[in-house]
């Protein structure tokens, strides 16, 4: 499987090309994507997806959501699947992703964790057995991230939600005032070089469960991205998730 890069420079894409080296590579890399690239065919550098010419199976992006346009742009015009695992997007950043899933495959989710897909659907699970529960989310990251809160979060949130249409998410609850039945608290903590830890707090009152789950490395994140993209390289054009991997 020969994997496009997108956002190589960063600390993901370098996980990412690891796995696409070494004795026993999980891919391999048909080229490495940029901005802070000088293009290079020999290295397979490249500063955007649209000077490459080469060959690939999918793309995996780990760049940044306000490179999302480009990105959707070329993989349209090149019929290439492509694995979105940034997160931040913007609401019409997502309306592009949506809408490219028209034309071609496209792999979108905020966590590449196969674990955070399976505390998912235990959350939900749990929230529809115990439907008077109190529910809270508490997610921890390294203080260099940006969006808040993070897009796993949100994804646990969503899901959980699934079970209880009428939620209401009260982010960083900060105000005066006891919480209400419908709400579920999530909250942010940002702290030195933490990979990522989300927890579920679900509480009658007489009992709490508590679920969790904790990224011990980043690569992790690296190999669910691969594995997706072997996942959807195949697969007709369309939105594909976690979900659907692993019930595949």
């Amino acid at each position: 499987m020969k994997i496009v890069i997108y956002g190589a420079a960063g600390k993901m894409g370098q996980h990412v090309a690891e796995l696409c080296s070494g004795e026993h590579p999980m891919a391999e890399a048909a080229a490495y994507v940029s901005r802070s690239f000088t293009a290079d065919t020999n290295l397979k550098k490249y500063k955007t997806l649209s000077e490459f010419k080469g060959e690939a199976d999918a793309v995996i992006d780990f760049s940044n959501h306000s490179a999302t346009k480009e990105l959707i742009d070329s993989c349209i015009e090149k019929k290439l699947p492509v694995v979105i695992a940034t997160t931040g997007h913007t609401e019409e950043e997502k309306a592009l992703i949506y809408d490219a899933a028209s034309s071609i495959p496209v792999f979108f989710s905020a966590n590449m964790s196969v674990g955070i897909a399976v505390l998912a659907e235990l959350a939900k699970k749990a929230a529809a057995a115990f439907p008077d529960a109190d529910i809270e989310i508490i997610e921890k990251h390294h203080n260099r991230k940006l969006d808040v809160p993070s897009g796993t979060a949100l994804l646990l949130a969503d899901r959980i939600k699934e079970a209880r249409p009428e939620a209401v998410y009260n982010v960083g609850r900060h105000e005066y005032g006891k919480r209400t039945k419908e709400e579920i608290g999530i909250h942010s903590v940002r702290l030195g070089n933490e990979v990522g830890t989300h927890e579920i707090l679900i509480s009658t009152g007489a009992e709490t469960i508590t679920l969790k789950h904790e990224a011990e490395s980043r690569a992790l994140f690296a190999e669910g991205a691969v594995r997706a993209a072997a996942f959807v390289m195949d697969k007709p054009a369309g939105l594909y998730t976690m979900r659907d991997m692993l019930e595949a």
